[in-house]
């Protein structure tokens, strides 16, 4: 049981993890129009828009599947994010990353897994990484028109990464008159696809640096794991 438990924890945690990169190319395109003729124009405007931001946070709905054990869970949640840093917050886990050292907490053990993550986990990890590498990292695509869900004419944009890696895809769908996004899919080698889409942005939320560090003090009877 307590094998697992683990497991199932572990899957969430690297979930989370490739959830971040996800969210910061939906927000680094937010509000900017798609030219279907120049994918790379797109994605160089985001990546400039992030690296001139003053923090964002979204507001979102995930449904997961994993394609091996045949389930797929749906729930809300939250991700703060500034410069480098973020907090993502879901029912089961709350993660903090303040640039260097994250920190995961999973509320049904009271338990903090703390971390520094490699630069190979960063490129699923760090947002400022994986904008600014984009065109080294991945190839992106722009693969025609489609239908939100919210029956919002949209563009579709695909990236792949060129070399290995946990994300096998991403794939996102701008919303064709707004420039808003409509949803994103991150599809990972270890079969589990995950469909985010926001419902509320704000941007220029500018949070202090210490909202991104794990407190001690606000979990009391949490049992701290050093990884690093």
């Amino acid at each position: 049981m307590i094998a697992k438990n683990n497991m199932k924890r572990e899957n969430k945690v690297k979930v989370c993890h490739i959830l971040i990169p996800a969210f910061l190319c939906i927000w680094a395109i937010l509000g900017m129009r798609v030219s279907a003729q120049n994918v790379t124009s797109i994605l160089d405007k985001a990546a400039s828009a992030y690296e001139n931001s003053n923090g964002l946070t979204a507001y979102f709905t995930m449904q997961t599947r994993s394609e091996v054990r045949k389930v797929s869970e749906s729930f809300d949640g939250t991700v703060d994010i500034k410069g480098d840093k973020f907090v993502l917050k879901t029912p089961d886990m709350i993660t903090w990353f303040d640039g260097t050292t994250q920190w995961a907490f999973v509320g049904h053990n009271e338990e903090v897994n703390v971390s520094t993550p490699t630069g190979e986990e960063l490129q699923a990890t760090n947002p400022a990484l994986l904008l600014r590498s984009y065109k080294r990292g991945f190839t992106a695509t722009y693969k025609g028109e489609s239908t939100a869900l919210n029956g919002k004419a949209s563009y579709d944009i695909e990236l792949i990464p060129k070399k290995k890696s946990d994300i096998v895809r991403v794939e996102l769908q701008i919303e064709k008159f707004s420039g808003f996004p409509a949803s994103i899919a991150v599809f990972s080698k270890n079969g589990i696809s995950s469909t985010i889409r926001i419902s509320k942005m704000k941007t220029g939320v500018n949070q202090p640096d210490s909202y991104f560090v794990f407190n001690e003090k606000d979990y009391p009877d949490a049992e701290i794991v050093d990884l690093r």
